[in-house]
């Protein structure tokens, strides 16, 4: 999931309103929060909703004692509780980032010089215990590399250059490319239960990239640059 900056401080703020008040909160009481006007507030926190991370309900003013106008409050979704748990996850994590990062290109430049199939087993090994999405997803970037270089016999290069573009269409073009050869090869039976875990494994990577924030999607993306550079160096 892609937020601004301006689109978290909505959402943060709604939060602690939502749990300041117990309970859904109009939106101009977001807007003195934040110290925007009533209508800047409506229209940030209806595209907090298209992206799924708020939602709306009408209630009726408290002060009316009958039939009367419903006003407009908002709160957080369960997605929203999902996304700011992972953006707190990836901020604590983030002074290790470059630990993880040096160890995958580390045991990459191993599997050069070793069986890149032994290699792809041992690293799928270890996946189950990586919690954090965005460690996660760096450990498939080496797992999608590993596979592709055990099929090097196959006339895969020209499609290389697809992994070289930058973001989130690059990341997805790694595991298309990984599965693609894979699924296309005649697995014996010790191959064909790699490819099912290797399966599984590809589109839970999928499923966490589509709601990583940008800042992720960059650290990831320099990640398979460098790995690229590491496993076909010349």
């Amino acid at each position: 999931m892609k937020l601004t900056p301006r689109q978290q401080a909505f959402l943060d703020n709604l939060f602690e309103l939502y749990r300041e008040f117990k309970g859904p909160v109009h939106y101009s009481v977001v807007a003195d929060k934040l110290g925007v006007n009533k209508f800047s507030a409506y229209d940030m926190l209806k595209v907090l909703e298209e992206k799924g991370v708020a939602a709306s309900d009408y209630i009726l003013n408290d002060d009316q004692a009958g039939p009367g106008r419903s006003q407009v409050v908002f709160y957080p979704t369960h997605k929203a509780a999902q996304f700011l748990t992972q953006l707190r996850d990836e901020m604590r994590y983030n002074a290790d980032w470059q630990r993880v990062k040096e160890n995958i290109l580390r045991r990459l430049q191993e599997a050069r010089r070793a069986n890149p199939g032994d290699a792809l087993k041992d690293a799928l090994s270890t996946l189950p215990d990586t919690k954090v999405p965005l460690n996660y997803c760096a450990e498939m970037i080496s797992v999608l590399l590993l596979n592709i270089e055990r099929m090097r016999n196959s006339n895969i290069t020209p499609f290389l250059e697809t992994l070289s573009i930058k973001g989130q269409i690059g990341l997805a073009s790694l595991a298309g490319l990984s599965m693609g050869f894979s699924l296309n090869q005649e697995p014996d039976v010790e191959d064909k239960t790699l490819i099912e875990k290797l399966n599984t494994h590809t589109q839970r990577f999928q499923t966490q990239l589509a709601d990583m924030s940008e800042e992720s999607i960059s650290k990831l993306s320099a990640l398979l640059k460098d790995g690229l550079v590491t496993m076909w160096q010349t």
